[in-house]
Order: structure tokens, then C-alpha cells, then sequence
């Protein structure tokens, strides 16, 4: 049984493992990965705030805000069958994804593509390992450590938010600086709805907001 090189596996089609600029319009718009990853990683984590009140014997927990997405993988890119510098086939498309674009005034948008897997975000960093040379000191080959930040539009998040929140009753434990409107431009989107928090929890005097109360969220109809 054969043993498959870069090279071999790079003739079998596996090259479908790319990166793909959403943002700017650009051509081309893709940047091709030598060969596709053995893994890559997705991470994600929340912001959790501690409610101090005297007495408990562990504050309960208040949840924030979501966190950002994460994807991170190892690409190896490869020139060693055409001797080509690595740094003009590949590395240089790559870190250009990290300098801010004349229009946006921020890097580009991009999406890791693998097969239906597709995952939108920005560049967060890139770490280069070059491998091989030739002769004259040209990397032929270098390991590429790749980590994207999950990029969402506010307008998107707040569509979602607003069909998931306002149907359904739930709670909401005050923190310290809470305010009704704030707490209803969060939970409905729309700060004006305070006045239904306050009938729905009896609330006469809404600047009187204790932190670790807990208020009904009513739905709305």
C-alpha cells in the first residue's frame, strides 16, 4: 500500500478547503488552501456577571452576552513540485486578509469553505511555520496557523433576537444599573416598552430598581 505525500494527495481532489472573500466584491474572491486540514477547531464562550447580594453563600449568575465564534486550523501550503516561492503562491494572499480595506475601513470578510461547511468571519491572526527551502533559501513550504472571528450583522442578530424574545414569557434577574427601559430595549428591542414591565411586576416608581430582583417578562401580544 502506497503512502500519499503532499504532492500525491494534492492530485486526488482533495483541494476543496478554501477561503473565501465575502466582503469586499473582489476578483478573484477565492484563496485557495494547498491541501484541506486534518482538523480544525471551533470554540465559543459566554459573559456571565456575578450578582453580589449579602447573605447567599454563592451569587447567582447573571448571563451578559454571547461570545464570538471561533474556527482555527493548521493549512499546509506547498510549492515543492513547481519550486515557486510559497510566500507569492500562497502566505502573501493570506495576511493580506488582515490589513484594513480601503471601503470598509476594517480587513475583509471571509468565509472558510469546506464542502457544505461554511463559516463567515475576519481574520484574527495567522502564525507562519516555513518547513522546506530550497537551495538558494526559497520556503517551498510552511504551516499556516489560521484563526477566524465569527462576523454576524447587528441587523441580523437583532431580527433573530426580536422574533425569539418578545412571544415567549420569561424572566430577567436585575444587575446593578439596571434601568426599565434598558432592561426593554433588551428583552423587546424597544425601549418605550418599560411601562408593560412595570404593570406586570408591579413596579410603581421605576427608578427604584433593587439588584438580584427577578421580573417578569411578559409576552407580548
Amino acid at each position: 500500500m502506497s503512502t500519499a505525500t503532499p504532492v500525491t494527495a494534492a492530485d486526488t481532489g482533495l483541494r476543496d478547503a478554501h477561503l473565501e472573500i465575502v466582503d469586499p466584491a473582489t476578483d478573484p474572491k477565492v484563496i485557495p488552501l494547498r491541501f484541506n486540514p486534518a482538523e480544525y477547531r471551533l470554540k465559543k464562550s459566554q459573559t456571565f456577571a456575578e450578582i453580589a447580594i449579602p447573605g447567599l453563600a454563592a451569587p447567582p449568575v447573571q448571563w451578559v452576552r454571547g461570545g464570538l465564534a471561533t474556527l482555527s486550523f493548521d493549512a499546509l501550503l506547498d510549492t515543492s513540485h513547481t519550486l515557486e516561492d510559497v510566500d507569492a503562491a500562497y502566505v502573501n494572499r493570506l495576511r493580506a486578509l488582515l490589513d484594513p480595506d480601503a471601503k470598509l475601513h476594517a480587513p475583509p470578510i471571509v468565509a472558510f469553505v469546506w464542502g457544505r461547511r461554511r463559516f463567515t468571519g475576519v481574520l484574527d491572526g495567522i502564525d507562519i511555520a516555513y518547513q522546506l527551502f530550497d537551495a538558494a533559501g526559497v520556503p517551498l513550504r510552511a504551516k499556516a496557523g489560521i484563526t477566524l472571528k465569527e462576523y454576524r450583522p447587528v441587523a441580523v442578530q437583532l431580527r433573530e433576537t426580536r422574533r425569539s424574545s418578545p412571544d415567549v414569557e420569561k424572566t430577567y434577574l436585575v444587575r446593578r444599573g439596571d434601568t426599565l427601559p434598558g432592561i426593554a430595549a433588551a428583552v423587546y428591542a424597544d425601549p418605550a416598552r418599560w411601562r408593560e414591565l412595570a404593570v406586570a411586576n408591579g413596579i410603581s416608581d421605576p427608578r427604584t430598581l433593587r439588584p438580584g430582583l427577578s421580573l417578569l417578562v411578559p409576552r407580548l401580544r
